[in-house]
């Protein structure tokens, strides 16, 4: 049975500071995700003509490029979230990157402005990748911060649907913009509007978290002057947080991205660059499996508050891990006999196994890392697993691909990958919050454990 809200936190307050968290962050995994969905149709509008290949390759690329920076965010605005709050960092993140992908949108082709075309898409890609870096840590660490202990995994789920989301929206917005406008108008024009309608997403967005209260842990820390004084140093530069760091990263993180991004970025790039599919029945596929995967991510966040989540976690790495090969495989077979319901299947599965290692991790994460380093040590380990290991997922898929010529070739490093985490969670994570090293590294920072009684009201 579940306890009790805390008193500052009645259910109608909850739920707004749920639907004001996930809404931004969906949002913003939009504005990251539109670039990939857009990849292939604008790849040769800021590289010289004739080399669509090297067009499509470096474009691909380029939204690698914002994953190396997200690490590097997640410094940034990890330290701000400790150090002034977890409210404002995430309502700085939001801006950053509405303005990053509007200007996306507004940039001209290879033809006006020649070699300056590339190189401010990957500036802007670089500054998309800088403000998701900040935006996870801070979501996950304001909604788990508000929720009872014994739920948190369910709460903070909804939180974790908002990638998969985001990408459904992007999925959505682009085919709903070549439908409208028509395939000439959409090649040469249309797909500037997917981006451009970040503006107006942002400025929504921003209207709803400004409502919101500062979180109650931080506004304790605060009130008691345990704020940390260097999160980073805390983090870094602490033997026994930096373990943890490397620990959740290669035991979870790492995992975790190698398995979201082939179970659905990998996916698309799959179905349409490997196997050839046209755009529109490669969108739809993909957009049917979103819409039926995603409900079984506040299953499994429900499932980890009763049954623990390391248990969902390693059970979602291992299938994933034995299933790629034939799922992929099985993809091939249906693309070939035009069977896109079993397409759907095969990607639906994909996603489920994905559900299970990622609805548990932001929960998973808050109990790991305490209060005093959360945003920053969360942020670290979430984006150099999810963003590094992740995000080149496809970039290393299709030049494995390429190079041997054998079209499920790219499957053997998200394989490997989701093994190794497998076997690390296993040996070195085991017991979660009560860890031996996660206990070390609370009880060294002087921090209250993650299920200690309610904090005190929190102020604007």
């Amino acid at each position: 049975m579940s306890s009790p809200l805390p008193p500052q936190t009645s259910p109608r307050e909850l739920r707004r500071i749920i639907t004001a968290s996930s809404t931004g962050t969906l949002i913003e995994w939009y504005d990251f995700f539109v670039y990939g969905s857009l990849a292939v149709v604008f790849s040769g509008f800021f590289f010289p003509t004739g080399e669509s290949s090297l067009a499509l390759l470096v474009s691909v690329a380029a939204f690698g490029t914002g994953f190396v920076v997200r690490p590097l965010g997640a410094l940034f605005f990890g330290r701000l979230g400790d150090r002034v709050g977890r409210k404002k960092t995430f309502l700085s993140t939001l801006i950053v990157m509405g303005a990053a992908t509007t200007l996306i949108g507004c940039l001209p082709k290879y033809e006006t402005i020649g070699a300056a075309a590339p190189v401010l898409l990957v500036l802007l890609r670089l500054l998309q990748g800088f403000a998701v870096g900040g935006e996870y840590g801070g979501a996950a660490t304001y909604v788990a911060e508000h929720s009872p202990a014994d739920r948190k995994g369910f709460f903070t789920s909804f939180l974790q649907t908002t990638a998969t989301l985001g990408l459904l929206l992007s999925i959505g917005v682009v085919v709903a913009c070549r439908l409208l406008l028509g395939e000439d108008a959409f090649t040469s024009w249309g797909w500037r509007l997917p981006f451009l309608l970040s503006a107006v997403l942002v400025v929504l967005s921003l209207r709803m978290r400004l409502k919101l209260h500062e979180s109650p842990v931080f506004t304790r820390m605060q009130a008691e002057g345990t704020l940390s004084k260097a999160p980073i140093r805390e983090t870094l530069g602490n033997r026994r947080s930096l373990r943890l760091v490397l620990t959740t990263l290669f035991g979870l993180t790492a995992g975790l991205g190698a398995v979201w991004y082939t179970s659905q970025f990998y996916a698309l790039y799959f179905l349409q660059s490997v196997l050839k599919v046209d755009f529109l029945t490669t969108n739809i596929c993909m957009a049917v499996a979103l819409v039926l995967g995603t409900p079984s991510y506040l299953l499994f966040g429900r499932l980890s508050d009763q049954y623990g989540r390391q248990r969902i976690i390693v059970a979602g790495l291992a299938l994933s891990a034995v299933s790629f090969l034939p799922l992929y495989a099985w993809i091939r077979e249906a693309a070939t006999n035009q069977s896109w319901a079993q397409v759907v299947v095969a990607v639906t599965l994909q996603i489920v196994f994905s559900a299970m290692v990622y609805a548990p991790t932001a929960a998973y994460l808050t109990e790991l890392f305490p209060p005093r380093i959360r945003y920053t040590g969360l942020s670290v380990a979430y984006h150099l697993g999810a963003g590094v290991f992740g995000g080149f997922m496809p970039l290393i898929a299709l030049s494995l691909t390429t190079s041997t010529g054998n079209q499920l070739a790219g499957v053997a490093y998200p394989i490997a990958v989701a093994a190794v985490s497998t076997v690390v969670s296993l040996t070195l994570l085991r017991g979660g919050k009560d860890n031996k090293l996660v206990r070390a590294v609370w009880n060294e920072l002087d921090a209250p454990r993650p299920a200690d009684s309610p904090e005190p009201a929190p102020t604007r």
